[in-house]
């Protein structure tokens, strides 16, 4: 199955989404739902167009992997993940985490990474649990 990614961003009052590996899949709003669901709506209109038209990842089965950056990513899951749960995960400072997730601050890869690792990790240990 083809995977098409997406990268949400955050600017100062809105929200932009763009594909890395597919041309023409963008899409923008004021919340996280507005935007994937514009990107959905750009690929249905994408899908609608002349068959050589419309890129290869879009004919047959695909998979849409959604890639936030994280200020996004800590703005969006605010009501679920504290930034002080999410500083105890990774062992980054609360307040750096603060300066991420307000955009005065952009992390380096690393740390993404690090973010990333600790919140797969918390995934799996989630999905091995039996209530």
């Amino acid at each position: 199955m083809k995977k098409i990614r997406v990268v949400i961003e955050r600017s100062k009052d809105f929200y932009g989404a763009y594909s890395e590996n597919v041309n023409k899949i963008n899409g923008g709003g004021e919340t996280i739902e507005d935007v994937k669901k514009s990107v959905l709506e750009c690929i249905e209109i994408i899908k609608s167009f002349d068959d050589r038209n419309i890129p290869a990842a879009l004919k047959g089965e695909y998979e849409i992997i959604w890639k936030f950056d994280v200020g996004s990513f800590l703005k969006y899951y605010k009501g679920i993940f504290s930034q002080s749960g999410i500083a105890r995960l990774t062992g980054i400072n609360e307040k750096l985490l603060n300066h991420y997730a307000s955009g005065l601050k952009k992390p380096r890869p690393a740390q993404a990474k690090k973010i990333e690792a600790a919140l797969h990790q918390l995934g799996s240990e989630l999905l091995a649990l039996k209530l």
